[in-house]
Formats: C-alpha cells, sequence, structure tokens
C-alpha cells in the first residue's frame, strides 16, 4: 500500500464523512503484531474505496499497536464507514383548500433549497405552452372533467426527472390525488421521505375561502377578516371569485377527503399530521422539526472492509468485501433462485410482508391470510428452509408487539388418535424451536408474545391478535374444523394464516374430498390476502424465473416480467395489475402481449352453441 500523508497535512476530514474504526484490535495485532506503521498503511489501503466519497484535505490518524497477546499472522479487518451526504430531500405536501400548504411549501424551499412541484401549476404551464398532454388536459376542463390520471402522472414525472430537481430534490404539492395516481407513482419508484397532512377544520377553510378578495389591478389577495386592503380605493375594486362560495367550497372539501383517504393506506407509515389552524410561523416551526428529525434519522452509511493478507515472505495481497449493503429495492429483488438467499433479500419480504398486514389491520379486517412463496418458502421445493419461515413469523408478532399488541403466535399441534395420531412433516419441532427462539432484549415472549396451537381452547382474553405458522390438512385429518372454531373464537381480533395448505386431502375413505367439501372451501376462501409473493415459471420446471406475481394490500395484483440484462445482471418490469388473483390464462395473455380476456356476447346460433360446447 502507498504510504499514509504526513501527519503534519491538513486535518482530518469532516467528521460527518468519514469515521474509521479498527475491528477488534486483537486482529490487527494478529496481522502487525508491533509495526503502528503496517496499521497506518493498512489504513491508507482504504482510499480505495473512499476516494468517491473525499472531498478536500484529510490526514490519517497515528495508531499505537495493540498489546501483544499471541503471535502469529493473520487477517486485519478494518472497518470503514463512509457517512455520505445525505440524499436530497422528497417530501409529499396536502390539504384542503385555504390551508396554507402554498405558504408552507414555500417556506420549506426556501429553508431546505427543494423544489416546489405543483401539480396544478405544471397543468397549466403544459396548457399555456400548447404541448400535446397540455391540449388533452384543456380539452377535459373544458368538459369540466377531471384531467386523466396518466396525463398528470407524466406531466410530474417529467417535471421530477428534470436534474434541479434531481440536484435539490423536491416538494410535490397536489398529486397524487386518487389511489391510482399513488399507485403509479409507487411503481415509477417515486416515492416521499415524509407525506405532511395539513388539517384545519372545515368551518375555518369555509372562513378562509369565501372571506377572499383579489385585486385585478396588482393581482393582491386581501381577506375580509385577516387581511383588509390598504384604502377605500382598493376595497372598491376588489373582486371575488366566482366559485368562492360556502356551497362550492363544501364540494371542494369533500372531494379533498375522498382524496386523502384514497391515498391514505399508501402513504399511512411516513404521514406526519401538522395542525394548520395556527399561526405561519407556529405551524412552519413544527414541520421544521419533523423534516429536522427525518434528516437525522435518513443519515446513510456505506461499509466495506478491507482484508490484508501477511504471508510469511513479508509481500501482501488485497482483498475486499462487502461487510454490510442492504440494498433498498424499488420493485422486486433480483436473484431469487440464489439460495440461499441474501440477508437484505429475506428483509425485504420480512418488511413487506409486516407492512401490508399492518395496513389491513388497521383498516379492520380480521380474517387475513399472507401467502409468500419463494424458493426459501416453498415446501415443494429441495431448498426450503423452516428457519426463514421461524424467522418471518418472528418478524410479524414482533412488529404488531412493537406496537403493544398480545400476540399469540400459534403453530397446529398433533393431529388424529392413537396409531393414527401425526402431524404434517413441515411443521415438526417447530413449536420447540419458537420456544428456543430469540425474541428480544426485552422480554417480548411473554409478556406481549405467547405461544399456542390451532383450536378455541387457546383464545384467551388477553390475546389481541393470532399468527397461525402454515396451518395445513394432513392426509386422513382436517385442521379446517379446528382453525374454524378458533376464528370464532377470536371473533373481530384479527386472524393472520402465513402460507397456509388447506386444500382437501384424501382419506382412506375419501372422505375429505365428499363430506361438506363446499363449506371447507367456503370458509378457507373468507380470508382476505393481505400479502401474496410468488416467482413464475414455466409450467413443470423451476429455472428460470419468468416473473413473480404480487399483492401487497391495499395495493392491486401485480404482474411482473424478468428481464435479462447484461451478463449477471436483470430486473423485473410491470407488466399488468389485476383486482384479484389472475387466473392462468391471465398472466399467459400479459406475458404474450395480448389484452386480458373478456367475455363476449353471442352474436349467432352458432356463437351461443359455441358458448355452451
Amino acid at each position: 500500500p502507498p504510504p499514509p500523508p504526513s501527519s503534519s497535512h491538513a486535518p482530518l476530514i469532516n467528521p460527518p464523512l468519514l469515521s474509521c474504526h479498527l475491528l477488534p484490535s486483537s486482529t490487527l495485532h494478529r496481522a502487525f503484531p508491533s509495526n503502528p506503521q503496517r496499521h497506518n498503511n493498512a489504513l491508507a489501503s482504504s482510499n480505495l474505496f473512499m476516494k468517491p466519497f473525499l472531498n478536500g484535505d484529510f490526514e490519517w490518524p497515528v495508531l499505537e499497536p495493540p498489546p501483544r497477546s499471541r503471535s502469529g499472522l493473520g487477517n486485519a479487518l478494518i472497518w470503514i464507514g463512509a457517512r455520505l451526504k445525505e440524499c436530497p430531500l422528497k417530501i409529499m405536501i396536502a390539504g384542503p383548500p385555504a390551508s396554507g400548504k402554498g405558504t408552507q411549501s414555500e417556506m420549506i424551499a426556501k429553508k431546505y433549497g427543494v423544489i416546489h412541484i405543483s401539480a396544478g401549476d405544471l397543468l397549466r404551464a403544459e396548457v399555456a405552452a400548447g404541448s400535446e398532454n397540455g391540449n388533452k388536459a384543456k380539452e377535459c376542463m373544458n368538459k369540466g372533467e377531471l384531467v386523466p390520471d396518466d396525463i398528470v402522472i407524466t406531466i410530474v414525472k417529467e417535471r421530477l426527472s428534470q436534474a434541479d430537481v434531481q440536484k435539490n430534490g423536491w416538494l410535490l404539492d397536489g398529486c397524487p390525488r386518487s389511489l391510482s395516481q399513488a399507485q403509479a407513482l409507487e411503481r415509477a419508484c417515486i416515492r416521499p421521505q415524509i407525506f405532511i397532512s395539513l388539517d384545519v377544520p372545515d368551518e375555518i377553510v369555509i372562513e378562509r375561502i369565501i372571506g377572499r378578495r383579489h385585486d385585478p389591478v396588482t393581482g393582491k389577495i386581501y381577506h375580509l377578516k385577516y387581511s383588509l386592503p390598504e384604502n377605500d380605493k382598493i376595497a372598491k375594486r376588489l373582486t371575488q371569485r366566482f366559485d368562492d362560495t360556502e356551497a362550492n367550497v363544501k364540494l371542494r372539501l369533500q372531494t379533498h377527503d375522498r382524496n386523502v383517504k384514497s391515498v391514505l393506506p399508501i402513504y399511512k407509515d411516513i404521514i406526519k399530521k401538522v395542525d394548520g389552524n395556527r399561526p405561519k410561523d407556529v405551524v412552519f416551526k413544527e414541520i421544521d422539526e419533523i423534516i429536522s428529525e427525518l434528516l437525522k434519522e435518513e443519515t446513510w452509511e456505506t461499509d466495506a472492509a478491507v482484508a490484508l493478507d501477511e504471508t510469511s515472505n513479508g509481500s501482501q495481497t488485497r482483498s475486499f468485501s462487502s461487510l454490510r449493503s442492504e440494498e433498498r429495492w424499488k420493485g422486486i429483488p433480483t436473484r431469487l433462485n440464489n439460495i440461499p438467499h441474501t440477508r437484505e433479500i429475506r428483509q425485504y419480504f420480512y418488511k413487506d410482508v409486516c407492512q401490508a398486514t399492518k395496513n389491513a389491520v388497521e383498516d379492520g379486517i380480521h380474517k387475513l391470510k399472507v401467502q409468500i412463496i419463494i424458493p426459501e418458502l416453498n415446501p415443494e421445493m429441495d431448498v426450503y428452509r423452516i428457519g426463514t419461515l421461524l424467522e418471518l413469523i418472528r418478524e410479524l408478532a414482533l412488529s404488531f408487539a412493537n406496537d403493544g399488541k398480545v400476540v399469540k403466535v400459534c403453530v397446529q399441534g398433533s393431529m388424529g388418535e392413537g396409531i393414527f395420531s401425526g402431524m404434517p412433516l413441515q411443521l415438526a419441532g417447530t413449536r420447540r424451536m419458537l420456544e428456543a427462539m430469540d425474541w428480544g432484549e426485552y422480554e417480548a415472549k411473554g409478556n406481549f408474545i405467547k405461544l399456542g396451537s390451532v383450536g378455541a381452547n387457546d383464545v384467551h382474553e388477553a390475546d389481541e391478535m393470532f399468527i397461525l405458522m402454515a396451518p395445513q390438512n394432513a392426509v386422513g385429518n382436517c385442521i379446517i374444523e379446528d382453525l374454524q372454531a378458533m376464528v370464532d373464537a377470536a371473533g373481530k381480533r384479527p386472524v393472520i394464516l402465513v402460507n397456509p395448505r388447506l386444500k382437501d386431502l384424501p382419506s382412506a375413505g375419501g372422505v375429505m374430498q365428499v363430506s361438506g367439501r363446499e363449506k371447507r372451501m367456503e370458509f378457507t376462501e373468507s380470508f382476505l390476502t393481505c400479502y401474496y409473493f410468488r416467482l413464475l415459471y414455466t409450467a413443470g420446471t423451476q429455472y428460470p424465473i419468468l416473473g413473480s406475481l404480487r399483492r401487497a394490500y391495499p395495493l392491486q395484483y401485480e404482474l411482473y416480467k424478468r428481464i435479462d440484462l447484461e451478463p449477471g445482471k436483470e430486473k423485473y418490469s410491470i407488466i399488468g395489475s389485476f383486482n384479484s388473483e389472475p387466473s392462468k390464462a391471465d398472466i399467459n395473455d400479459a406475458f404474450s402481449g395480448h389484452l386480458l380476456r373478456k367475455e363476449t356476447p353471442a352474436t349467432s346460433i352458432w356463437g351461443f352453441l359455441s358458448s355452451i360446447f
């Protein structure tokens, strides 16, 4: 490695940009028993990692050798924490008419340097410019119709892609205004770090709007109560907008309420509600505190390791490895056929499942189902890992326990009697594994998380929700009766099935195939699928991956196609969405580029006969 710079060089690099830690000292000692210069050389070699991040002069710290504890050669691991400059801010702001949204947007933009983007202003600019999208929007406006979502999203995406926005960040105002717009932004990987919602009582909004007056000469806005004109001359020429009437304002408020409620499920984890019925400086102070706190939490660190191998002849070879690189996917993780899955991939799915399930529970749905079929969670594949399922159950349970809920995690026990008793092989030993798992350092298990079995006898008054681990039928035995009794006993408390397998299996007498099957299937289908993910392959194969099907409540089912890029790289591109789980025919049609199949009425006797046969 190159020698370190002189210690008389400029001061150490700005601490927010770089911090160096040696882990552990005994490991360094094994590599460099008595040579502090070699320690410095090891640090100097890390410049290979830091070069993209360093702005300006720096010096390497001088290290004293650790106490000698053992001899021998080894690897020195130097943990380099490069604290990058914060990424540009991404903010959405919403509020009813006259809530002070424009004023607050100006104050936010002035302090934080973000670009204020108003969807309404963008549309008006497009209309004024006579662009293709502007002409389409103008046509809708002239008819009194809403501008189509695709036009709004296209215009917003174009503005967000421009250089000034990419550099400085954005504050988006007036978009999204519908669930479909929010979903379109999500698919385009446009998501804010924070969603600010200004709350102002309806009666205050009405008072603010109907009292507004406009000066046609200067363009200044006055208010009959809060901002009076300077003299009688100005007062006499003031005008009022034709739609600033109480009846119109009430209609606009109803529209705003519908818009907010429709997008709330998408952003509920990042929404910050602010009381807008206060002086503007007081409101901004609270918003400023929220954004400042966000910036503290959003510090992004990249970690790398430098391993210097010292050979017996004193020469060195350098090897590098990433110690922690959490990728934040937008869409679908790649390389899902690589087993075992990386920790980052598993964490992606755990978070995805937890968020979708929380959304459904908060909406008051109490019979829920999670179906996630990736290779490590697919018992039909030889790479199935029960540990991944246990980890998913733990993450889901802890996500609710952290909110103060008492969660009961249930695994079905032995079914049948005498020599016919037994349980599905997939679940064998899982109760003991759950007992032995680490449930966190705050004694969550026993206080907020309890373990039980499937059945009404394990439903107690203190339990607030139930997570059932892979409930399933076995040959000759059916779990559905116990499951139904448990759901009935739980009442309106959420019951969440994780990877259930409740299809009928035959018994010796074929009873499960016939007796009561319709009612059993009706019961199993009554559970709402709050999360669904499975990989798609050509029928009868498990390679290569053709695409995936995903649903995270409250979004629709989304169909993705896997696309090979350059060697070793791939991506998933969305090709369709469905209100309910698509059939094989729907999926095949989407992959072949055809429109979804639709039932067409018979137009002749032959068409009528064809529809019958």
